[in-house]
């Protein structure tokens, strides 16, 4: 009986490892790692944020909410060279992508919000995007007793502050992220998910050297590097990069390097939005990062495998939002 018993469950162990493909346990060490799929959130809190990132009222106009640079119809960002602000003020650098943006090590292309919740502060007080104030936006929200009881449910406050606010969207911000992508199911083991080409493009991607910034489950988004490594890029003079924030020499023209997920969704490219072709953009980054000229089959197959990173997009569903009263303050476009 013991031993029968033993038997069947070796017969099982074995069985079990004969389902896991060899490759998936090789793929553990890769440097690019799968997005996770079960993560989890406080739903009352997400349902909040996502108010606010789609409700314009947080702005002085009435009609520029989180949203209109971070379209999630529409990749996460604008899809233009820079964004467009209040009175059509153009932005001085291309509004990078908000999903999967939890993966950065911090936000904004110079790094100067720590996470989420410090960047959602940012925009909504900046005169040259929302054009409002923090003190305004909360007035705002106070004034609309929905948002009262949202508050009040979520945080256990009356008087609502701007910390309440970018905490809530950020927690919103937290869930946009882009699992299953087709080359995370490759990494995951199924061996059909991406093409030999594709294959052969990654491998390209990681011998040329690309894979030394773009890493991780991000696919980037985790160190500082100069924007001109090997080659001066005299395309954009004005942006400093890290610089503005720490005033060091070294730091100038030094950008976050950008999340590749969903890179075929995000053009235009680049932290001055100059490149609309991923054909494009990978042969530049070959020249001035790693300087090497690669060759049109070379470029087609890491094009190829960049566009496996394309995941689910998040499936939203428009917020009602609430109504305002008399006492909510009026839009102002002045």
């Amino acid at each position: 009986m013991i031993k029968t018993g033993f038997l069947t469950i070796i017969s099982v162990v074995l069985t079990l490892a004969n389902t896991v493909p060899v490759s998936a346990s090789k793929r553990y060490n890769e440097p690019i790692k799968p997005i996770p799929a079960d993560m989890k959130y406080d739903k009352q809190k997400v349902e909040l944020g996502k108010k606010l990132f789609f409700d314009p009222r947080l702005s002085k106009s009435g009609w520029l909410s989180c949203n209109s640079c971070h379209n999630l119809a529409m990749g996460g960002d604008d899809n233009l060279p820079s964004s467009i602000g209040h009175q059509w003020q153009l932005g001085p650098i291309n509004s990078p992508t908000v999903l999967n943006a939890k993966f950065n090590l911090a936000q904004f292309w110079d790094g100067r919000a720590k996470d989420l919740q410090e960047q959602a502060a940012g925009p909504i007080a900046n005169p040259g995007e929302m054009a409002s104030s923090h003190q305004l936006a909360v007035a705002t929200l106070q004034s609309i007793p929905s948002y009262q009881s949202l508050f009040e449910q979520v945080y256990g406050v009356k008087k609502i502050t701007i910390n309440e606010v970018t905490d809530a969207i950020a927690t919103f911000e937290e869930t946009l992220v882009t699992p299953n992508s087709r080359f995370d199911q490759w990494l995951l083991g199924n061996e059909k998910a991406i093409t030999q080409v594709e294959k052969e493009g990654y491998a390209l991607f990681k011998v040329k050297g690309c894979v030394s910034c773009h890493n991780g489950v991000g696919v980037g988004g985790n160190t500082y590097q100069k924007f001109g490594l090997v080659k001066t890029y005299s395309k954009d003079e004005e942006n400093l990069g890290r610089y503005n924030v720490t005033k060091q020499e070294a730091d100038k023209y030094v950008f976050k390097v950008p999340l590749l997920r969903n890179i075929e969704l995000t053009a235009p490219y680049f932290h001055d939005g100059s490149v609309w072709s991923l054909r494009e953009a990978v042969n530049v980054m070959a020249e001035y990062q790693l300087g090497l000229k690669l060759s049109v089959p070379e470029t087609e197959k890491i094009v190829a495998f960049l566009k496996t990173l394309t995941g689910k997009q998040p499936q939203i569903i428009y917020p009602v939002l609430p109504p305002e009263t008399v006492k909510t303050p009026k839009p102002d476009r002045s």
